[in-house]
């Protein structure tokens, strides 16, 4: 008998990105924006030793984040939860594991653009400790020309 037939799905776990995740990581992105990056973009910062991590139950990937880390500070790039897995939770699990691992890097300031539409990315980030600290106009492409980005910020104490 198969006991995973029988037993609840496997819960889900971290693990760094790979170039062989960059085709289904491409396939959620492209589901949760509409404005995506493109495989190329994914494959140039794994290249460029971005840490980039997946959030996977062993068969598929439900989320994955990618930062840049230079001079005591992370830049989030990417965070992103595949639709049909949004609103469980998942996308604060990344974040955090966003934050242990800038942490661990020594890095005491994170910085990250969002777009002002994206209420449930904004409450999320606010709830975990960013401020807003400015704004970038036309930042991102729309439909209806450009949008602006939120500039947020999250001064990191150390763990204890």
């Amino acid at each position: 008998m198969n006991a995973r037939a029988n037993s609840q799905p496997l819960p889900l776990s971290l693990r760094p990105m790979r170039e062989d995740d960059l085709a289904a990581v491409q396939m959620i992105e492209s589901r949760a924006y509409e404005f995506p990056w493109t495989v190329g973009i994914f494959r140039d910062c794994l290249r460029a030793d971005y840490p980039a991590w997946v959030l996977h139950d062993g068969d598929r990937i439900a989320g994955y984040f990618l930062m840049s880390i230079a001079a005591g500070e992370a830049h989030v790039l990417n965070i992103c939860v595949a639709p049909e897995m949004q609103g469980q939770g998942h996308g604060r699990r990344l974040l955090h594991a966003l934050l242990h691992m800038a942490r661990g890097r020594y890095v005491s300031r994170v910085f990250l653009e969002v777009r002002p539409s994206n209420a449930n990315a904004i409450a999320l980030y606010f709830d975990e400790g960013f401020n807003e600290i400015g704004r970038r106009p036309r930042y991102y492409p729309a439909k209806d020309g450009r949008e602006d980005a939120l500039v947020m910020a999250m001064e990191l104490l150390p763990e204890e």
